[in-house]
């Protein structure tokens, strides 16, 4: 149903006029994502309390009005585009830091909140808040919550998930709830928290979250690797691993994501490599020190042609303005980009690289990966003009063929970007029919007329 007056009346009553517009230019700006896939929204409202949202909801819920709830629109997968029109709820005025508790390691924040901001607000006070995406400079925490975002530091530290406590959310009927618990334990009834994380934004809005902290490490010590091969490379990391050592980040880039970024920043990473492996570890300051020369003496002996360890944190940070330069640079190649972010077990990382490579070789497509290979995490991209429909043919078919070759692997066709729009005709591939059916039963129970983010996970 198409928003009329009335009801765009009724929701500025709640939120202020101010804060709604139907405005065109406005409305443009959150008809996107990162993806390509636009759709105009019918209205757009910024909320600033969990009681405004709550009214928004009821209103939606009796006049069958859709609700999308949003943050910075980086996600790669559609999650927060209004492909049914309705309402988009932008919860950028929800960007309190409510209290960083010191005592118990806990911080109440909004989803709203820049994660850049809280990584550094958390570590003036010498705490640690590890999940990292790479949009950390501007993507939000309830925008890595609704996706379960990891990011580099996954391989030692785990994912969103694994950080948040408890939640504050309003269900599509309107109703606030709160869930999880303050504390390190807590199992009283069934775990709503993580039921919730990595929904995108189907199952409740999130208003509030209670997330844990570490204690920020000592020492970090940064370096790179550069390989002659990309096989070389994934065999690498299988090996760090199998010798005992955790690295907080490996990072990968193979030979097409390392040209495009030399190009885009005018600047020498590598020497002409057939692929980098990016480099870190955290702790006391001897245990850090220990780590990376263990780390080199193992790079050196599996075939690194050069190795370059950071001398200061102003040279960590050159290393990893240009791992966070690569998504933006592969435009330089071409207008359109297919993106994935596969995971296979680690020990399956070099028959994955196998894979891709054979596959670029075959098809003759531009195909460029790189991401977290500590974890399994491949981030894989096909660079093409969509408008070509000989080569979206053969792109298509190359995902098709890499998905059913990941789920051969024992591995999974989305490590953090969610399913969304672009993903949900693949699920099949890995989940049954009668789990599918669960996850729709969870969905009508939670939101019985089907407002909240439609068009989303299930096709």
């Amino acid at each position: 149903m198409t928003i009329n007056d009335s009801v765009f009346n009724k929701i500025c009553d709640i939120a202020g006029s101010e804060n709604c517009s139907r405005a065109k230019e406005d409305l443009a700006c959150y008809a996107y994502d990162a993806t390509s896939s636009r759709y105009l929204p019918d209205a757009v409202v910024f909320p600033k309390e969990a009681g405004e949202v709550s009214e928004i909801l009821k209103i939606a819920n009796e006049e069958n009005i859709f609700i999308i709830p949003r943050g910075s629109g980086s996600g790669m997968t559609g999650g927060s585009v209004p492909v049914m029109g309705g309402v988009v709820i932008a919860m950028t005025r929800f960007n309190r830091i409510i209290e960083i508790d010191t005592d118990n390691l806990t911080a109440f924040v909004e989803p709203g909140v820049i994660t850049a901001r809280f990584h550094r607000e958390v570590e003036k006070l010498g705490l640690f808040y590890p999940p990292d995406p790479s949009s950390s400079e501007f993507s939000t925490l309830g925008g890595n919550l609704a996706e379960c975002a990891g990011g580099p530091r996954a391989v030692k530290y785990g994912v969103t998930r694994d950080y948040v406590l408890g939640l504050e959310a309003v269900l599509p009927t309107g109703e606030i709830i709160k869930t999880g618990v303050k504390t390190a334990k807590g199992v009283v009834g069934y775990d709503l928290t993580r039921l919730l994380i990595g929904s995108e934004g189907t199952l409740g809005v999130i208003t509030q979250m209670t997330l844990k902290l570490l204690p920020l490490p000592e020492s970090v010590r940064t370096m790179t690797a550069s390989f002659n091969d990309l096989g070389k490379a994934a065999e690498a990391v299988s090996e760090i691993i199998r010798r005992g050592i955790v690295p907080r980040t490996i990072e990968f880039m193979d030979k097409a994501s390392i040209i495009c970024v030399e190009n885009y920043l005018k600047t020498k990473i590598s020497s002409g490599a057939g692929a980098l492996l990016l480099i870190e570890v955290d702790g006391r300051a001897d245990e850090t020190e220990s780590a990376i020369r263990r780390l080199e003496d193992l790079c050196t002996f599996l075939g690194a042609g050069e190795i370059r360890i950071a001398a200061t944190k102003e040279e960590a940070a050159i290393i990893w303005k240009a791992r966070k330069a690569i998504s933006p640079a592969l435009f330089t190649y071409a207008p359109d980009k297919i993106n994935e972010d596969i995971v296979v077990p680690r020990s399956r990382i070099p028959d994955m690289v196998r894979k891709i490579v054979e596959m670029k070789n075959r098809t003759g497509l531009t195909m460029v990966s790189f991401g977290h290979a500590g974890d399994g995490n491949i981030h894989f991209n096909i660079m093409l003009d969509k408008k070509n429909r000989e080569d979206m043919k053969k792109a298509e078919a190359a995902i098709e063929e890499l998905f059913d070759y990941t789920v051969e692997l024992g591995g999974t066709i989305s490590g953090e970007h969610g399913i969304g729009i672009t993903k949900a005709a693949y699920m099949t591939k890995e989940i049954g029919p009668v789990e599918i059916e669960l996850m729709k039963n969870i969905k009508k129970l939670f939101d019985p007329k089907g407002i909240l983010n439609p068009g989303k996970i299930f096709t």
